[in-house]
Parts: C-alpha cells; sequence; structure tokens
C-alpha cells in the first residue's frame, strides 16, 4: 500500500490524468479505477478525493454535470478546455518528478527513464 504521504502530492496529476483518459467520470468510479490500475496498492478515500475534485473545479478546470441513476443523484466530473491543458502540464511535471527521483534512488544508473 502506497502511503498517503506519497500519494498527497501526487493525487491531483492522478485525478486529471484519469478524467484526460475517460472523459467523465464520479467519485466513486474515479476512486474503483486507481485501484484496479494500481492493483490495490492506491486506495483512494472520499476525503482525499473530493478535496481535490473541488478544488479542480474551483480552478476551472473540471465542470460537473448532475445524472439521476437509480433514484439517486451521481455527479460527474469532466475536464474543461483549460483542465485538459492543466492535465498535460501537471502529468509532465509528474513525470519529471518521477524521474528526477528514479534518478536520486539509483545514481549509478544516470538518466536512463523510469521503467516502473
Amino acid at each position: 500500500m502506497i502511503s498517503r504521504e506519497l500519494l498527497k502530492g501526487s493525487l491531483k496529476s492522478i485525478v486529471l490524468k484519469l478524467l484526460a483518459e475517460n472523459g467523465r467520470m464520479y467519485g466513486y468510479e474515479i476512486t474503483q479505477k486507481v485501484e484496479k490500475l494500481s492493483q490495490g496498492k492506491i486506495k483512494l478515500t472520499y476525503g482525499a478525493l473530493y478535496p481535490v475534485l473541488h478544488k479542480l473545479e474551483k480552478e476551472e478546470a473540471v465542470i460537473t454535470e448532475s445524472e439521476i441513476v437509480n433514484n439517486r443523484t451521481r455527479i460527474y466530473y469532466k475536464l474543461t478546455k483549460k483542465g485538459n491543458q492543466t492535465a498535460k502540464e501537471k502529468i509532465k511535471e509528474l513525470e519529471d518528478f518521477l524521474q528526477t527521483i528514479h534518478i536520486l534512488l539509483n545514481p549509478n544508473l544516470g538518466l536512463e527513464p523510469c521503467t516502473s
């Protein structure tokens, strides 16, 4: 299981990447996708996810759409044009960060790309 401390700085980028790849998604769907893709190593709590989604909404990176499903209102999150650009920037930033961490952890390997 990945620690909350490690995940905290990457969560926004992860959410943006998922929305960029999947279009609109709702909260539970995001948590399940992250858990599946991480092979159970990352389990998002709603307490971690929704503040990120609300911040992205406030920044006008996402918009919400409501839909009634089984007599319940489901809120979908979808990237705006600004959000698509933000996603590209944040994903690149995270990739650069991961490559730098890889170099720091394996200084004898030089600038080889991170494969994990």
